[in-house]
């Protein structure tokens, strides 16, 4: 693992690698963090902030563009993820900055999974977004996509998602989507049977008896 000294900025979110992300920055910290990082061309990092838990993982990402600056100096920005990293030391002022940094590991990560494990996995998209009545385009076929492309998109919480960001090989990241997807299935599949049962509670029935 390659070691370094970035800027962080914690959130209550995950970026994923590749990912392009708008933020709004208010922070007077934070907005110095991103006019330096968009003058020099260099990435910060964005450890995920999860309540009552230390920051462990998070993603160096990218400022594409600076989309708008308000008045008061207020910026919405566009930002990409790229390297995962595992935080190792937290520190509160950086370099004299009023924004925070941190020594952290970046993350050797296998991006190669398997082609076959995508095919179960569109297979039980499409009951999910079924289910759930999302119209959310499916991919294309098994090799048009990765875990991080539908990892916002599977009904993972925030702590789920950290996981999913902390693993470091595609085909173990499939695998923990599989089991997740085959876990809520059957009390999506459970919850939709008992919603079409309670509408059809009043309505004139069909109902053909036994033939006793």
């Amino acid at each position: 693992m390659k070691s370094a000294l970035i800027p962080v900025f914690p959130l209550p979110i995950v970026v994923f690698p590749d990912e392009n992300t708008n933020l709004h920055i208010f922070e007077p910290r934070y907005k110095q963090l991103i006019n330096e990082a968009h003058a020099n061309g260099t990435t910060f990092g964005i450890p995920t902030f999860i309540e009552k838990q230390d920051l462990s993982f998070g993603t160096e990402v990218l400022v594409k563009e600076i989309a708008k600056i308000y008045p008061d100096g207020k910026l919405d920005v566009k930002i990409q993820g790229k390297r995962i990293f595992k935080l190792t030391n937290f520190i509160p002022r950086m370099n004299g900055r009023l924004y925070s940094g941190a020594d952290i590991l970046f993350v050797k990560n296998e991006r190669k999974g398997s082609i076959s494990k995508n095919e179960r996995i569109i297979e039980l998209l499409k009951d999910l977004y079924l289910y759930l009545k999302m119209h959310k385009p499916l991919p294309k076929s098994a090799l048009d996509f990765d875990s991080y492309r539908i990892g916002h998109y599977i009904g993972l919480s925030l702590k789920e998602e950290l996981i999913l960001l902390s693993i470091n090989n595609e085909e173990s990241r499939q695998d923990f989507i599989i089991t997740h997807l085959e876990r809520i299935l059957p009390v999506l599949k459970e919850m939709n049977a008992l919603e079409k049962k309670i509408q059809m509670n009043g309505h004139f029935r069909n109902i053909i008896p036994p033939n006793l």
